[in-house]
């Protein structure tokens, strides 16, 4: 399936106006199942839209890391398992790619007045998805080690590896850097940023054909190999969840994480207090001097499944508006970078606000998109230890995305 998308996301910029008023749910019956990542801001959503559950409306949530295996399976049974998965920029398209969700417009002109246009996500012209925050990978730092040692925030990968050489060879930190590098989604998601970095795109124009077996992707890998020097060796077991914890036991200066995990980063409820105090936010380092930052831009957001009934349907949308409403967002401006009538930007949204003023790039939202990083997590990894060269590793993600995209009919 092919599909255009239209979204103002990039351009909307953070300047919310004043709120909606909320009304009481409303809901008359139906059964709402929510499945969704599991972090803080998406539960604060869930538990908002369980209060719309009543005698002869059901509310349940399923928030868990594996949401994006889980989704595909589960919204095509008759009636799916969920009638409510919470996407985001990538993961919507296997479930538009399998026809599993169904457009919101008629439900967005009954219901959804208080939304704002940036938060349309339309598919063909039709909204398929509601968007309720922005996200980005960006850089953590530790702003008490820089000063100390006169560093300046890097703005630069290069800045970035030479302030992390300074700090190793000090021995202020042995490994004094940390990424997400688990292989897999997470490493695929470090080459998608770092290749962004680079100017280049990964496909052909109009095709499916990629196009990073080139000076781009050689760049891209020798970037992330440099990192791991500064990156302990258990550097494999990085995730998002892992590398805080290091980070709270004052072994790293810098990070690179997502912006949704910043305000655990920086809350004065941290495990350790002074370490949140003495973090701070920025945007992901560029690959060369007045380059855009390299990162991805993301969107969050939910939609509702086709393989349910239209008064689950429209009790779950019912309930997400409750869930994203003006009032709960604002009771919760921390955790997140929102889409949504009257927030104003926090101190945790300081990374990823600066990677929009930076102009870093979206996410390539293209049905074929998803191979490429299947192909990435799969294969980056022996370059980075050293068991095969760049152009190998190249060489190996161009034949395992080829032949994934064969399969799926998106090349000859």
């Amino acid at each position: 399936m092919k599909f255009k998308l239209t979204t103002a996301l990039v351009a909307c910029g953070l300047a919310m106006s004043t709120t909606a008023a909320l009304a009481d749910c409303g809901i008359e019956g139906g059964s709402v199942r929510i499945l969704s990542n599991d972090f803080e801001a998406l539960h604060v959503i869930a538990d908002a839209a369980k209060t719309c559950a009543n005698d002869s409306v059901e509310v349940t949530s399923n928030a868990t890391t594996e949401h994006k295996n889980i989704q595909v399976p589960a919204l095509t049974t008759n009636p799916a398992s969920y009638t409510v998965p919470i996407v985001a920029t990538n993961s919507i398209v296997p479930l538009l790619n399998e026809d599993l969700i169904r457009p919101l417009d008629a439900y967005v002109e009954k219901w959804g007045q208080q939304l704002l246009p940036q938060q349309l996500i339309k598919v063909d012209g039709k909204v398929m998805a509601i968007a309720f925050m922005a996200n980005a990978q960006h850089l953590f730092y530790r702003k008490d080690i820089l000063e100390e040692h006169g560093i300046a925030v890097p703005g630069t990968y290069a800045e970035l590896i030479e302030a992390s050489k300074m700090l190793k060879d000090k021995g202020v930190m042995e490994y004094p850097l940390a990424a997400n590098f688990k292989p897999g989604w997470n490493l695929a998601a470090e080459f998608v940023n770092t290749y962004l970095g680079t100017g280049g795109d990964f496909f052909k124009a109009g095709s499916a054909e990629l196009d990073i077996d080139n000076a781009n992707g050689i760049k891209t890998l020798e970037t992330l190999k440099a990192m791991t020097d500064y990156m302990s060796p258990d550097y494999v077991t990085y995730d998002t969840n892992g590398v805080k914890p290091i980070w709270e036991a004052n072994e790293l200066a810098f990070a690179t994480s997502w912006g949704s995990r910043a305000s655990a980063y920086i809350g004065v409820d941290s495990p350790a207090p002074e370490i949140a105090k003495a973090t701070a936010l920025a945007a992901m380092p560029a690959l060369m001097d007045g380059g855009v930052p390299s990162a991805a831009l993301w969107w969050d957001g939910f939609t509702i499944a086709k393989n349910i009934s239209d008064e689950d349907a429209e009790a779950s949308f019912r309930a997400m508006m409750k869930g994203i409403s003006p009032q709960v967002i604002a009771e919760n401006q921390e955790l997140a970078v929102w889409l949504v009538d009257g927030y104003a930007p926090t101190p945790a949204a300081d990374g990823v606000v600066a990677n929009l003023q930076g102009k870093a790039r979206p996410y390539p939202m293209v049905p074929y998109m998803g191979l490429l990083h299947t192909a990435l997590g799969d294969n980056v990894i022996e370059y980075l230890q050293g068991s095969e060269s760049a152009e190998q590793a190249l060489d190996d993600i161009t034949a395992a995305y080829n032949t994934a995209a064969k399969e799926a009919g998106f090349l000859n």
